[in-house]
């Protein structure tokens, strides 16, 4: 059973909405979260996609949370949003051993991707996930430069490792790859991407990574937000202004809404996906 409410969207012309926002609460209604999504300037559909819900599985309660950034086309983020956390949550460690499950499930499910791209295409995804379990245990993973940012006391943490190519380029050169700096432009793997570890990408994965970084923590009563947002909130943005912002507002829908028009005002060009989850108050 997903809760889930108060869905709201925008519609501009064919396929999916240029901007959508959301909200929903814990069963106990503590714990808050929203969501808004804003399609960037660029000239092809919308690929973000998002998860944010709470569900309830073998008498605990779990709080799904994911941002999820595609490149070359919107399926495999469209794929990663029907079929992570399923498959998470399918492996039988997930109770004992969360972070190997995830790992596991990440893995599989990138082999999935990969042995389906004849239908899912040569494109590819980040990936950030965050599962609360019971409110008080907090796991969270990353592929690519999706980030996660906690607040602790008013204090930003980054709970995710921004996965670009200059920082992991003895690994792409260890695997026969290579990482181009022209001037004007990012690092990119082949000259093609800007992300070191990306889900599918087919052309590219015998160069690229996918397996993610894990970290968990305990969710204490100085834990006031989680933001989870795509790189179009982050390469306009800082951890803590981020965290100042999403402070401001009890209803974390509006504090998602305010920091994508804060991206959009600082000429952020990108999609922009943000969820943010307010734990008290």
């Amino acid at each position: 059973m997903d809760r889930l409410c108060c869905f709201s969207s925008s519609q501009l012309g064919e396929g999916r909405p240029y901007s959508s926002s959301g909200k929903g609460k814990s069963y106990e209604g503590v714990i808050k979260f929203g969501f808004s999504l804003v399609k960037g300037k660029a000239n092809h559909p919308m690929e973000d996609y998002h998860v944010a819900k709470f569900m309830q599985i073998q008498q605990h309660e779990l709080g799904l949370f994911a941002i999820y950034d595609g490149h070359l086309g919107d399926t495999i983020p469209s794929y990663l949003q029907k079929h992570l956390f399923a498959n998470i949550l399918k492996e039988e460690e997930f109770w004992v051993d969360p972070s190997r499950a995830i790992s596991k499930a990440y893995e599989k499910t990138d082999q999935a991707i990969l042995s389906q791209s004849s239908d899912l295409g040569r494109g590819g995804s980040t990936a950030v996930t965050a599962i609360l379990i019971n409110g008080i245990k907090l796991w969270v993973a990353n592929v690519g430069d999706s980030r996660a940012v906690l607040s602790r006391g008013g204090q930003a943490i980054q709970m995710t490792t921004d996965h670009e190519p200059n920082t992991e380029r003895g690994s792409i050169e260890n695997r026969g790859g290579f990482v181009s700096n022209m001037p004007g432009d990012v690092p990119r793997v082949n000259g093609q991407l800007a992300v070191s570890r990306a889900f599918g990408d087919k052309s590219l994965k015998s160069h690229l990574r996918s397996d993610p970084d894990i970290q968990w923590t305990d969710i204490d009563n100085d834990t006031d937000i989680l933001i989870l947002a795509s790189d179009g909130l982050w390469k306009v943005m800082s951890n803590q202004e981020a965290v100042d912002i999403a402070k401001k507002f009890k209803d974390p829908q509006k504090a998602s809404k305010q920091l994508i028009a804060e991206a959009v005002k600082r000429d952020s060009k990108d999609d922009i996906s943000c969820v943010v989850v307010r734990f008290r108050g």
